[in-house]
């Protein structure tokens, strides 16, 4: 069910949880803000909204019944890359890093309070529509790659178009955007998600190993740019240039 309410041209958020109770409470808090918001029981309820229509965001329970919202992440990352927050109560971090790393872009655990599911789901979609304002077409290249920082997409060396995750494209940005220097794990993290993000270093190496292997599959080396610094972090060792 979709809220008929609110602007057309205001993001489509799916809330995906086989609690009632539980989508009442985020549709409530989302919708004042003036979001577009549909709920979902489970997968095939989903994938049938996607189907419909564009969606900007989807908030996933991890524990939709005898459901494995993993299994279901893994289909809408097969499928697209709209963003993904999980919601959780489980208490394994072991789900949240195989969640990052399937390609969700943030999670919240159970018990939470609804001002945190707002923040969260506002930064994931600032960072999906780009931070701030680029500079007028203003795009990196490095090593023959191509980073359109106002469309946020990535061109191989080949030309080819390389699709990244929200996730993965801040990753780069924030990598081409410091060359040649060691950043820590915890920089990386600031830089990409800010102080507020609870990830690890596992989440961390998680999402550079699968930049890496999708540079890897579009004509380039993601190991030889994306250099590991044993005990401290990683490097993008490259010459980047801003081009016209």
């Amino acid at each position: 069910m979709q809220n008929q309410n609110t602007d057309l041209d205001s993001p489509h958020i799916v809330i995906v949880d086989d609690e009632p109770a539980i989508r009442d409470v985020i549709r409530s808090c989302l919708e004042l803000e003036g979001y577009r918001i549909s709920e979902a029981g489970d997968g095939a309820q989903l994938f049938a909204i996607i189907d419909r229509g564009p969606v900007h965001l989807i908030t996933l329970d991890l524990t939709l019944g005898r459901e494995d919202g993993l299994a279901v992440a893994r289909e809408i990352r097969a499928r697209s890359d709209v963003p993904i927050i999980m919601v959780t109560g489980k208490g394994d971090p072991i789900d949240r890093i195989v969640g990052l790393e399937i390609g969700a872009d943030d999670y919240i655990a159970k018990p939470f309070h609804v001002r945190e599911v707002l923040a969260r789901v506002r930064s994931v979609l600032r960072r999906q529509q780009g931070r701030g304002t680029p500079q007028a077409d203003e795009q990196l290249g490095f090593a023959g790659w191509v980073l359109d920082c106002n469309r946020r997409e990535l061109r191989s060396p080949d030309g080819r178009a390389c699709p990244l995750t929200t996730t993965e494209y801040d990753l780069l940005e924030a990598f081409a955007r410091h060359p040649n220097r060691v950043l820590t794990r915890d920089q990386i993290m600031d830089l990409v998600r800010g102080p507020d993000w609870n990830a690890n270093d596992r989440a961390v190496d998680n999402q550079i190993g699968r930049l890496r292997r999708k540079m890897d599959g579009n004509g380039g080396d993601g190991g030889e740019l994306i250099k590991s610094v044993r005990g401290v972090g990683y490097m993008f060792a490259a010459t980047v240039s801003r081009q016209p």
